[in-house]
């Protein structure tokens, strides 16, 4: 139940990102049961490519305990982490990620292969798929329909000026 509790919470930052016609993934991090740190996808607002929403969180959660090391943290996100936000999670020595929807074209954790389980890594992260990963999956497809269809009243705008 605590899982989805904070799935919800991420959910309502992923909203917050489409509104601001940002690809919707949000991100908290816990730590005995309270937040510290949140965040949401914006690469094209701030002009950062690493603006992911795990990053934000992380770079919250450090800021907030002081320290660039999270352990017994777990990361809750919408979308399948990709290799960028992995190997943050590594570093930052996030306990356990939980996620809601597969990314098949980036995701890390399983779409894409499983780096969590790399032999190399001299971290090992938990992880927990799936958590309300209907709600998630919705509220992307949900956010390109609508950018596709904004597209395609522009595509018809031009072609009505000339």
């Amino acid at each position: 139940m605590k899982d989805q509790y904070w799935m919800e919470r991420a959910l309502e930052l992923a909203a917050k990102a489409a509104s601001e016609n940002e690809i919707p993934v949000g991100a908290i991090i816990v730590l005995n049961d309270e937040v510290i740190g949140e965040g949401y996808n914006a690469p094209i607002f701030l002009c950062d490519p690493t603006a992911h929403a795990e990053i934000q969180a992380i770079r919250m959660a450090c800021q907030k305990m002081k320290n660039y090391r999270l352990p017994g943290a777990t990361l809750y996100v919408t979308l399948e982490p990709c290799s960028m936000c992995a190997g943050a999670m590594i570093h930052a020595r996030i306990d356990r990620v939980v996620y809601a929807a597969m990314e098949p074209k980036s995701g890390v954790v399983e779409s894409q292969g499983r780096f969590f389980e790399a032999p190399f890594l001299n971290h090992k992260v938990n992880v927990e798929s799936g958590v309300l990963a209907e709600k998630a999956s919705t509220q992307l497809t949900q956010f390109f329909q609508y950018r596709r269809e904004q597209k395609k009243k522009l595509k018809e705008r031009a072609k009505k000026a000339i």
